[in-house]
């Protein structure tokens, strides 16, 4: 369990001065991730891209508009939501994050989490829905929410999938569609018994 002593500007301020991996040698700017904290929805993607790197700020570039397009979709726009990334500094030439480099950022992200204490957890993208789902493959397991102890999570393909291949998109804006529904039948998880195992949401 993590002490919350820290606001969510606090870990903001020290993920902009961050060294603990190799990734703080070529970053422009971190980006911590915004939005307000708590907040029921949080969305966490995969690392920071172009723009956010020279922004500072996720979810900017042509992912981040289809992202707040999706949002819009469900009457949301991004002042709403939570948005973070799993790795807080941009890879080279926008590799995936290498393992080492999500484990120098688990922390933050741990107490984002506690921080934001969403209602649902959306992940973009197979390395940040890793954290829940290992072993899994995206395609398979895909907006299917699951409860894991203190959090429900849903799973999405990453929006910027849906730029690169045209079959994506269909798929991550039926998903994004059935967020509000999956809202509605979900509690505050502080008010449920924690499962031993994972647990499934059965949508009507």
């Amino acid at each position: 369990m993590i002490t919350i002593q820290r606001s969510i500007g606090d870990i903001a301020a020290e993920v902009k001065g961050c060294t603990r991996c190799a990734l703080s040698r070529g970053r422009k700017l971190a980006v911590p991730g915004e939005g307000p904290a708590p907040a029921e929805l949080m969305f966490i993607g995969e690392g920071p891209g172009f723009h956010e790197n020279e922004q500072g700020r996720p979810f900017v570039g042509a992912a981040g508009k289809f992202l707040e397009q999706l949002l819009g979709s469900i009457g949301l726009t991004r002042q709403d939501v939570y948005i973070t990334n799993v790795v807080k500094c941009r890879p080279p030439n926008n590799r995936d994050p290498m393992p080492e480099e999500m484990a120098a950022c688990k922390d933050y992200l741990d107490e984002q989490i506690a921080l934001v204490n969403p209602r649902l957890i959306v992940t973009l993208g197979r390395f940040s829905m890793a954290r829940w789902f290992q072993g899994e493959s995206i395609s398979r397991i895909h907006g299917q929410p699951r409860r894991f102890a203190d959090h429900w999570v849903f799973p999405c393909f990453h929006p910027a999938a849906a730029l690169h291949q045209e079959k994506f998109r269909a798929l991550i804006e039926a998903d994004f569609l059935r967020i509000p529904e999956i809202i509605g039948q979900i509690a505050p998880v502080a008010s449920q018994p924690q499962p031993a195992e994972p647990e499934q949401l059965t949508l009507f």
